[in-house]
């Protein structure tokens, strides 16, 4: 971060841990700063490799970047500081743009039997000049930037890279389709916040009814559609992964980590070698209810003329699965990264679902089977 002073912002107040005993999911732990040397890289790759290809997650930690707790205070302006009407400004008219960019406001999503979900997003591009931004946040913007070329530059590189040389090809093979702050590429910032509505905790943010309706679920199960998520780990327990084995295990809490997963994007591009995990929003455990959630994140994805084609001609790793590779889309039919991302987005939570034989919810994008679980 450069030396400046700070406008000054109200501090966020995190909410105490867990308390109860919870079937957490075991995930391995990527030490970036080991990442950096020859031998550090080539030892990271191999649990990097491992964790993508059997549980596709993994947690990184040793990431460079300090201030962390300035950026959640940044990342709750948003919510706290912009008035109702002024949200509805910036909101993004995600249906017809197939992009986030904006206020996510709550609400958007249906999630089940026709309760809708109550999660708010405010989503920036690494290119923060791209569009207009709420008032309070203005004057916070360079530093938005600086975030997100640490999260581009500083953790999505290095695990590209680490990625890249599991798959045996070039470690820059990756990283080179993914271009810092140009119209190629959307990936972006997001802040989402999970605030009570009411003084009654068992109400929080939905009703009784609402929460049996949807089974407790608050974003049902997915895969994200882009290549590589970044999540600042904090403190409130509600997201969880589908296991291998079928059963839904909680992510932990670790100060200052980061939990990563694969999308759509990177799975496509590896024909299933990494895998996207499905993943899931639920209510929280008793002693968290009646806090506030409040997430940052860094959604990469591929610059948006990538075809997401496997990429078997760059990996020798994939040349020797080749009979093996799961490819989703006909061969010569794959779209490129922009067409995906455009569909997967305005579909989520608006479209038409079918149910499918394993109980999932199924919509059909671009010729590929999405499934959403609840």
């Amino acid at each position: 971060m450069p030396s400046r002073t700070l406008p000054p912002v109200t501090p966020y107040i995190p909410a105490p841990e867990a308390a109860e005993e919870l079937d957490y999911a075991d995930l391995p732990v990527i030490d970036l700063s080991t990442a950096a040397t020859a031998e550090g890289l080539k030892e990271q790759a191999t649990v990097a490799r491992d964790a993508m290809r059997n549980k596709g997650f993994f947690y990184a930690i040793n990431h460079g970047y300090t201030p962390l707790q300035r950026m959640f205070d940044v990342a709750n302006i948003p919510f706290e500081d912009v008035p109702r009407e002024e949200k509805q400004t910036y909101a993004g008219n995600i249906k017809a743009t197939g992009s986030y960019l904006g206020y996510k406001l709550r609400n958007y999503w249906h999630i089940e039997n026709g309760v809708h979900d109550q999660l708010e997003h405010y989503n920036l591009n690494g290119d923060v000049d791209r569009r207009q931004h709420p008032q309070a946040l203005r004057p916070l913007l360079p530093e938005i930037e600086e975030f997100a070329k640490h999260c581009h530059f500083s953790v999505l590189h290095p695990i590209l890279r680490l990625l890249a040389v599991g798959l045996e090809m070039p470690e820059e093979t990756l990283v080179n389709s993914h271009t810092y702050g140009t119209v190629k590429n959307e990936s972006y910032v997001s802040f989402d916040v999970l605030t009570p509505l009411s003084n009654d905790e068992s109400s929080w943010p939905r009703s009784e009814d609402e929460e049996e309706k949807t089974n407790n679920v608050w974003l049902k199960g997915h895969t994200d559609f882009g290549s590589i998520t970044i999540l600042w780990s904090q403190p409130v327990v509600a997201l969880q992964i589908l296991s291998p084995s079928g059963r839904w295990q909680w992510v932990n809490h670790i100060d200052n980590a980061l939990v990563i997963n694969a999308g759509d994007a990177l799975e496509f591009l590896t024909g299933g070698f990494y895998k996207a995990t499905i993943h899931r929003v639920v209510q929280p455990p008793p002693s968290q209810r009646g806090y506030t959630r409040l997430g940052v994140f860094y959604f990469a994805m591929p610059n948006g003329d990538v075809v997401l084609e496997p990429m078997v001609k760059e990996s020798r790793a994939l040349q020797r699965e080749k009979g093996h590779l799961e490819r989703r889309f006909e061969e010569g039919k794959a779209p490129i990264m922009e067409s995906w991302r455009r569909a997967r987005t305005s579909a989520y939570g608006k479209s038409e679902l079918k149910k499918s034989d394993d109980g999932a919810d199924v919509e059909i994008i671009n010729g590929v089977t999405v499934k959403h679980y609840n």
